[in-house]
């Protein structure tokens, strides 16, 4: 296949008029615009339109009555399937908290997955246990436990070693040595956490480097208290996730955490089952949330996640004012490195999968390659 008269997006977070070609599901060229003869490969005509990497979600839980935690085969399919028609074709599915024989089944269900139509599945998130209860959000406190080696191993394990991404505490005890242990077996992220300033500095040093869904279940931004967000701040080569729905993070929070983190903004959806779907109530890691329009809550009030697709987040993300360039970068290119699978996704480079999505200068989409 070739695409032809398009506006690629390269990975300088640029727009150039090239012609791509594809062979064996991968791209294989990319030329100045006219340069490739097409000889018996269909051609694309990408005129007036954008050429853009597919999407990377490294945190969601599920979509369209699904969750990836009690899904069956058929079901993560179908989950993959609604991902890939709205333009997410990688996937890293989160956990809720659960005990080590829950978890244990959900990693080694997920290790059997063989993607067939849907997005590729290119790892699990670790979103819990090992959490603070003060921050947990719509984890059930029940299952909240200190970070430990052998809990890890024996999900690792069930999992054939998928997890690339777990979430840790640092404030809770013994958090910070497991950091230290396995933050070169696994992207550690903090989060969920009402850390101070300092331990996040120590967490940092320790080998983390990853925030779990910036702002939200974290203290905030302090002047005298900068707590998480401002040891990050000052590291280097945070990633941080952000949920850009409208809902999660205000819009001058969402454009100003574009400037706090340069080039280093994971969007995330952190959809939820309710995803795809009407109002109404459906049920997160045991607890029962409520959907009415954008906004998932427990009964308590808690907001349960998102039930909205990382596509339509980025392109809130772009109507409020983030430079579209960068949305981009924050959608595919920055949540493939911090997960370390940029060499075979996240931009359109030769050799890497032909993930790729054509979409208008409205950014309405509209081919999913």
């Amino acid at each position: 296949m070739i695409i032809k008269n398009a506006m690629v997006y390269t990975s300088d977070h640029r727009f150039e008029k090239k012609d791509i070609r594809i062979k064996d599901e991968r791209i294989a060229e990319i030329a100045e615009h006219g340069a490739l003869e097409a000889t018996e490969e269909d051609v694309v005509d990408g005129a007036e339109m954008y050429a853009i990497p597919g999407l990377v979600d490294i945190h969601f839980h599920g979509a369209v009555g699904y969750d990836f935690c009690q899904a069956s085969k058929e079901e993560l399919l179908k989950i993959a399937e609604y991902e890939a028609k709205n333009g997410v074709l990688a996937i890293c599915p989160a956990t809720m908290s659960y005990n080590e024989e829950i978890l244990g089944h959900i990693m080694d269900k997920a290790a059997d997955y063989q993607e067939d139509t849907g997005a590729d599945l290119v790892g699990i998130n670790m979103e819990g246990p090992f959490l603070d209860e003060a921050k947990k959000g719509a984890h059930q406190a029940c299952y909240l436990r200190p970070a430990s080696a052998a809990f890890f191993d024996a999900c690792q394990k069930a999992a054939s070693g998928a997890i690339r991404l777990v979430t840790v505490a640092p404030n809770i005890a013994d958090n910070i040595d497991f950091i230290r242990d396995y933050h070169e077996k696994v992207t550690i992220s903090l989060g969920h956490t009402s850390c101070d300033c300092a331990t996040a500095e120590k967490a940092i040093t320790a080998g983390a480097d990853h925030l779990t869904h910036l702002f939200n279940a974290m203290p905030s931004l302090l002047h005298r208290e900068p707590g998480l967000i401002g040891a990050a701040m000052d590291a280097e080569d945070i990633y941080a996730e952000l949920i850009a729905d409208g809902i999660h993070v205000h819009g001058t929070m969402i454009r100003n955490a574009f400037r706090m983190f340069p080039d280093h903004i994971c969007l995330i959806s952190d959809s939820i089952r309710g995803t795809g779907l009407s109002d109404g109530s459906y049920e997160l890691g045991g607890q029962i949330f409520h959907v009415k329009g954008k906004l998932a809550t427990l009964d308590d009030g808690t907001i349960a996640g998102s039930v909205t697709n990382l596509y339509d987040s980025m392109c809130h993300a772009i109507e409020i004012g983030v430079p579209m360039e960068e949305a981009i970068a924050a959608a595919t290119i920055h949540p493939a490195k911090s997960l370390g699978i940029y060499d075979q996704v996240g931009s359109i480079t030769p050799g890497k999968y032909a993930d790729i999505l054509l979409v208008n200068k409205k950014m309405e989409l509209q081919r999913v390659l």
